[in-house]
């Protein structure tokens, strides 16, 4: 009953942090509002005995994506503009693809069904011969080192190259802001030459 009760409150403060993120136009709020959404994630996979997927949805989501979107924020406004488009076609789609995914979980085992075909072949493979085929004695090690291995790989390939990114934006930002401040400014320069030349109008009168 407890358990229970801990995941409808995960759940609940879940929704109410996305329909904050929905609302909100201040980006700065909405990126710490993902942070703390993708921690909500993380104890909602402790609540569920995952502790490898909450290990990486923390470090993951909460943490290197989070420090990620506030280095992109130095490029971008505050807030974010109002869209010029309509937002109903996009909520129909938004809403009629929840409908099906919703629907296609009908057919789905019950959560923790010892029944289910993925703990009668699957699960059994990975506990009795990870070991034997792979030489790790821990078996989540071993199925994302080595059955999931590439699966992994992608994993690490997109947060290298959303990293790589980020870093030559900032770069490219910096070396914008340094052209600017080394080109000289026009009306500071036609200010200089008026004063110049009244002066010299001046020396010449008297």
């Amino acid at each position: 009953m407890i358990i229970t009760l801990i995941d409808i409150a995960l759940l609940t403060f879940m929704g109410a942090t996305a329909f904050a993120i929905l609302r909100l136009r201040s980006l700065f709020a909405v990126v710490m509002l993902s942070g703390i959404y993708s921690l909500l994630a993380a104890s909602m996979f402790v609540a569920l005995d995952a502790v490898d997927v909450a290990f990486t949805e923390a470090a993951v989501g909460a943490g290197i994506s989070t420090v990620l979107m506030i280095a992109v924020l130095a490029l971008t406004g505050e807030r974010e503009r109002a869209p010029s488009h309509s937002r109903w076609l996009p909520m129909a789609v938004v809403v009629l693809t929840g409908a099906a995914l919703i629907y296609a979980t009908f057919d789905m085992p019950a959560f923790g069904d010892a029944d289910a075909p993925v703990n009668q072949h699957v699960a059994p493979r990975y506990l009795n011969d990870s070991f034997a085929e792979v030489g790790l004695p821990n078996v989540v090690t071993s199925v994302l080192a080595s059955y999931r291995g590439y699966d992994t790989l992608g994993e690490v390939t997109v947060i290298f190259t959303a990293a790589v990114a980020v870093m030559l934006l900032m770069g490219g930002r910096k070396g914008d802001d340094a052209g600017i401040k080394n080109e000289p400014d026009d009306d500071a320069v036609d200010d200089t030459d008026s004063s110049n030349g009244n002066s010299k109008d001046e020396g010449g009168t008297a």
